[in-house]
């Protein structure tokens, strides 16, 4: 091997092993016990939101449970074994289409995890979340539940989800 093709190979191993490094990450539970789902960032989409009243944007994300049942539209009630993520990004101006609404800072990951039995006093759903791009548990204890279902129990008519599934054609 000659010494460029050497370099060249070290260089992809230090940055595949990079790369592993960041996929491995430790994330702390959140308060309750909830761990940030494993591979959520290759989920696929369900749905998108924007909030006017905190000015954010919102991709929700789903595990092959939830993406199964959002297309068979098995969503009221969502089958056991969904989980559906929301990314929330600070909302900002593009720089060159002043029409155009884009993500700036990632503000927090939040996830609803379908689970009857479990958690039974919650309606079915345990919440989680974590903050910005360092992945911090939110909630001091795992009382803050309570902030998460008092919120979506305006949405008891649809199992507890403000989430609509997008359609595609």
């Amino acid at each position: 091997m000659t010494k460029k093709n050497l370099l060249l190979f070290s260089l992809g191993l230090i940055f595949q092993l990079g790369l592993a490094n960041a996929e491995n990450t430790v994330v702390p539970p959140a308060p309750n016990g909830i761990e940030l789902p494993k591979h959520y960032k290759n989920w696929r989409l369900i749905g998108v939101s924007h909030r006017t009243d905190n000015n954010s944007l919102r991709a929700i994300l789903g595990n092959s449970v939830a993406i199964e049942a959002a297309r068979k539209g098995n969503t009221n009630p969502w089958p056991d074994g969904t989980i559906l993520a929301k990314l929330v990004w600070i909302d900002s101006q593009h720089p060159f289409f002043a029409t155009a609404t884009v993500p700036a800072a990632l503000k927090h990951a939040e996830f609803m995890i379908k689970d009857s039995k479990k958690y039974s006093s919650t309606s079915g759903w345990g919440f989680a979340r974590w903050l910005g791009m360092e992945q911090k548990p939110y909630g001091t204890d795992a009382s803050f539940t309570a902030e998460c279902y008092s919120c979506h129990g305006k949405a008891k008519d649809t199992d507890h989800v403000f989430t609509r599934p997008a359609e595609l054609p």
